[in-house]
């Protein structure tokens, strides 16, 4: 099974899930994850339920969304690659200085404290100033590794990177069947 997890880069939700329906049209058992930030907030971009719900429906099972939801992924019911798309800005540094305060970042500690794959589509306005240690902290971190990015808008947000969902279905095999430990 995949974990796929979603932070609140709340614009790019519509690309997220377009790269989550596509991971199901082609047969991947996904397991939703989201943080409590987009599990309880509706935005310009959508409600929060309706979210929710084709998440649900797309995926065949609940949204996990609290901590202790999100704890037994890495001991009891392992996933084998767990996607974090969008991951914040946020969720990035919590994760590069070891904070587990979320649903996404206890799934996170789960995966990769089991020597597991995490894949991250990273989407902040500040990639390039206060997260770019961040970025170079997590590309050491053994079995984590990332989308591609590009700047998301050069003139407006000159610090921004967003990353190429499409790109996502590409990188699954490599990552699942890789693995040293089954």
């Amino acid at each position: 099974m995949i974990g796929y997890a979603m932070c609140g880069s709340f614009c790019t939700h519509k690309k997220s899930m377009a790269a989550l329906r596509a991971l199901c049209s082609d047969g991947y058992d996904i397991q939703p994850i989201v943080s409590e930030t987009v599990f309880s907030t509706d935005t310009r971009f959508g409600q929060a339920a309706a979210l929710i719900a084709e998440m649900e429906t797309l995926c065949g099972r609940p949204v996990i969304h609290t901590i202790a939801g999100a704890e037994p992924l890495g001991p009891i019911s392992p996933l084998e690659l767990l996607i974090i798309a969008p991951c914040t800005g946020n969720t990035l540094a919590k994760m590069a200085n070891g904070i587990t305060d979320t649903a996404v970042t206890m799934a996170a500690k789960a995966q990769l404290r089991a020597d597991r794959p995490v894949l991250l589509g990273l989407c902040t306005n500040d990639a390039l100033s206060a997260n770019l240690q961040n970025i170079a902290r997590m590309h050491t971190r053994r079995h984590v590794s990332f989308l591609p990015m590009s700047l998301d808008d050069p003139i407006k947000k000159p610090y921004s990177l967003v990353c190429d969902f499409d790109a996502l279905p590409a990188r699954i095999p490599s990552l699942i069947h890789n693995r040293t430990d089954t």
